[in-house]
């Protein structure tokens, strides 16, 4: 790969796996619709393989216009849990169009929604049966991506990340008690304190996306993104006063009071229904990438934590 495409570049996913391509000095085209996030993506890591392309990923024709030169795509661009059900269907169709026309390889960033309820660690065999809305929107989406009968030149795979946090995070569950825990404020908990769940730092996610992309044989499949241990709410707390000397409360948020807050706020309305996961803590089987890709990129918890808290914090931490 000499030359790759990231939409939804100045997103969290979009932005890590920027860097990435960046550190490997692969020649970047940064995809969006504002210009002033873009410039100000171009500023922060003047490199001269990072350029930036105005478009809109509900415009195929300005996808297609940016896309003409790379070998990869790379599809991080997502939209807000109300307007799923919408538009995911539109970016689904609009990214594998250009992808088709112009037989390219594509990297679709998704998450784990499609799997439902946890019954065992989940491989990429896992069986899909999605019992929430936002589950069933994403099988659908991953089955149109996989449409064989509709895309004969494309050469997508996609891989799935559990919940993420990192320098470049923004709409995570974890985000708004890394929020809170910087600007010194009470802050909220998303989920029980005690069920030990599988995240991942977003730099670590980026490595091993891109190590996917680069070989030929990964593409037709679903590939698990695996985090490090799983750690608990009340750990990950512990931490993080640890790191900052933050004293201010963290409540946690069961699903009945997102519900409650979801009369006022359409984003935790539409949260509600995936409260499962953090009850579950479905846990991804990382066997296959070590199989076929290598090993596990895993920076200690603490560690990234700190660096996320240290990045967004300025000098704060």
């Amino acid at each position: 790969m000499k030359k790759a495409i990231v939409l939804g570049a100045t997103g969290g996913t979009g932005e890590a796996v920027v860097s990435e391509l960046l550190r490997r000095n692969i020649e970047v085209i940064a995809f969006g619709r504002s210009k002033n996030k873009l410039q100000n993506l171009i500023s922060k890591y003047n490199n001269t393989n990072l350029s930036y392309a105005l478009g809109d990923i509900f415009n195929y024709q300005s996808i297609e216009n940016a896309s003409v030169d790379v070998d990869i795509i790379f599809q991080c661009a997502n939209v807000p849990y109300q307007e799923m059900e919408e538009k995911l269907p539109i970016i689904g169709n609009n990214v594998m169009k250009v992808a088709d026309k112009l037989s390219k390889k594509i990297v679709i960033v998704d998450g784990i929604y499609v799997y439902g309820h946890q019954s065992a660690i989940g491989d990429e065999n896992h069986p899909k049966l999605p019992h929430t809305k936002k589950g069933k929107i994403r099988l659908q989406f991953e089955n149109l991506i996989f449409d064989s009968n509709k895309w004969k030149k494309a050469k997508p795979l996609i891989v799935r990340l559990p919940d993420y946090f990192g320098p470049s995070s923004q709409n995570s569950y974890l985000q708004p008690t890394i929020n809170g825990v910087l600007n010194d404020k009470n802050t909220i908990f998303i989920g029980n304190l005690k069920t030990p769940r599988e995240y991942i730092y977003l730099p670590d996610a980026a490595k091993m996306i891109v190590n996917i992309a680069e070989k030929d044989d990964a593409y037709g499949e679903n590939w698990n993104i695996p985090g490090g241990n799983p750690i608990s709410g009340k750990e990950i707390i512990h931490l993080a006063r640890k790191i900052t000397k933050y004293k201010k409360a963290i409540i946690p948020l069961n699903k009945t009071m997102i519900f409650l807050m979801g009369i006022f706020n359409p984003f935790m309305r539409e949260i509600t229904e995936m409260m499962y996961i953090t009850k579950d803590g479905f846990i991804l089987n990382n066997q296959k990438y070590k199989d076929r890709v290598g090993p596990i990129i895993k920076t200690d918890f603490e560690q990234a934590l700190k660096e996320t808290l240290s990045h967004n914090g300025k000098n704060k931490v």
